[in-house]
């Protein structure tokens, strides 16, 4: 199998689980393809076989965390600052599996947790205006030096407090619209599965088709 391997503090569970039964000989002939260059350092580092987009467009399963879940699996994502790559493997996937604690459910996404939504550097303040006048307090995300932040593909990610979100689909089509926007992360469909640790135990819901 090829597995797409998520980016965030809830995924790397998975890629040293999967890095494991690897060694062990519980699992044979799987491959993956990592989220982020951070991730990649960890599976080079556990061994974990990894292989590129380019060499295999297509994903057999991808495993991933969430920051918000609402009832629907709809997602926001990005808190880690991978979400360009993470949505770019997630539509690359046959299969999306989602694994977050209970704490990550709301009823509304924007409920708890801020939309990221990454810039290119040059006229990132317009952007910023433009969200601004969507209705979000926007904030530029730093580094704990505080520098800005910079994504993977040096870009910028601007924190977008919507509070909760009454349509997201229109929201995504507004931020897609605006050149200068490179990914948001509003993530509408993408996942199939939806695990959930909490204190009564595992839970397992899947999207509606």
């Amino acid at each position: 199998m090829v597995v797409g391997l998520g980016h965030g503090s809830t995924a790397i569970f998975a890629v040293r689980a999967i890095a494991e039964r690897l060694k062990t000989g519980q699992l044979k002939d799987v491959v993956g393809i990592p989220c982020s260059r951070l991730v990649e350092q960890a599976a080079r580092e556990l061994e974990l076989p990894l292989t590129t987009l380019e060499e295999t467009p297509a994903i057999d399963l991808t495993i991933d965390g969430a920051d918000e879940v609402d009832p629907a699996l709809d997602l926001i994502k990005g808190g880690g600052g991978a979400l360009l790559r993470e949505k770019i493997v997630a539509q690359a996937s046959r299969y999306e599996i989602i694994a977050v604690d209970e704490g990550k459910l709301v009823p509304v996404l924007g409920t708890r947790w801020a939309v990221p939504v990454e810039v290119i550097p040059f006229g990132w303040r317009s952007q910023a205006e433009y969200l601004t006048g969507l209705g979000a307090k926007v904030v530029l995300r730093l580094e704990s030096s505080g520098a800005p932040f910079r994504t993977d593909q040096g870009n910028l990610i601007l924190d977008c407090n919507f509070g909760p979100i009454a349509n997201p689909t229109l929201l995504a089509t507004q931020l897609k619209a605006r050149a200068g926007i490179v990914e948001h992360g509003l993530c509408l469909g993408l996942a199939s599965e939806v695990i959930i640790a909490g204190v009564d135990g595992i839970r397992h819901l899947k999207r509606k088709t």
